[in-house]
């Protein structure tokens, strides 16, 4: 695949456990994969933060890569999420990825020992080495301790391979300097579920978005509301729908509120993995108040 394949809606996956949370619900990923393609999703990223991958073995790492590649088929891109603590498993990682299939790689940096700017660059070179797969830099200084500048960022291009940004830093303005800037060497995606409005329209080739998994209607709409149509008016219109949900999720912790949200509407995708839990008493019913006020349809 070439560097222009990514763009749209990329979908930050859940990982769906079975009932007591020992194992991947390989059925109710398949199911969800197929619902996220029907209603328009443009890409899968499995094995990020929604997707409770600090909680999951390497084994299971490559498991869910396996899946969500067997389960897309083809239809769309799958971007795995390999980021690792060590080289050796992030290397580990983006090898059984490539050999599984997946488009892309998402990397987020180590997020114990925050690692430099030259420790990481290397560490992409080790990773592209393994894989030869397109390279999608995952900056969440929030989570990783590694907060970079826009031109620090796009210097990552310089690392054969990297060629995409998620943004999960929350700072709009960084996001506009990268868009407006930096554009000729590293393509930008919004990461941070608040600004998804604002990425699409300020010119972001897509989102990867959390959100998608409870209100996939919504989501493409939007994309095609501002990414294709340029009709903002309607942009606007779905976005005072949508922000509501987005600033909900981001108030909780995030893949309980992902996996409580797509509960709400009838979709299975078991516990949450300990120490976290899905979202019960008020903060479950605010959620089905939200969703019902945008619209959308809640089974419980």
């Amino acid at each position: 695949m070439t560097h222009t394949d990514l763009t749209g809606v990329l979908v930050a996956l859940p990982t769906p456990f079975t009932a007591d949370g020992s194992e991947i619900d390989a059925a109710a990923l398949d199911a969800h994969v197929d619902r996220l393609i029907r209603e328009g999703a443009h890409g899968l990223v499995p094995g990020g933060s929604t997707g409770e991958f600090t909680t999951m073995t390497l084994d299971e790492r490559k498991q869910l890569t396996e899946l969500v590649v067997k389960a897309a088929g083809g239809r769309v891109p799958v971007v795995a999420g390999t980021g690792a603590l060590s080289t050796r498993d992030a290397v580990d990682l983006a090898g059984h990825a490539a050999g599984t299939g997946a488009a892309a790689l998402m990397v987020v940096p180590p997020f114990y020992d925050a690692v430099d700017l030259s420790t990481f660059k290397e560490l992409l070179r080790e990773i592209y080495a393994a894989s030869h797969l397109p390279i999608m830099f995952y900056n969440i200084p929030s989570a990783s301790g590694l907060s970079l500048s826009p031109a620090e960022i796009a210097s990552l291009a310089e690392v054969e391979g990297v060629r995409y940004l998620k943004d999960t830093s929350g700072d709009a303005v960084g996001l506009t300097e990268l868009l407006q800037l930096h554009a000729d060497r590293i393509t930008a995606f919004n990461g941070w579920d608040t600004l998804t409005f604002y990425g699409i329209a300020a010119g972001a080739k897509g989102s990867v978005w959390g959100a998608t998994n409870v209100i996939p209607e919504l989501s493409r709409q939007l994309w095609d509301a501002l990414a294709v149509d340029g009709d903002l008016v309607r942009g606007r219109e779905l976005w005072a729908k949508i922000y509501p949900i987005c600033r909900f999720l981001e108030q909780h912790h995030y893949a309980s509120a992902v996996k409580t949200g797509m509960q709400l509407r009838g979709y299975a995708t078991g516990p949450v993995r300990k120490p976290f839990a899905l979202l019960d008493g008020e903060p479950r019913a605010e959620f089905a108040r939200l969703l019902r006020a945008a619209g959308v349809e809640v089974v419980d």
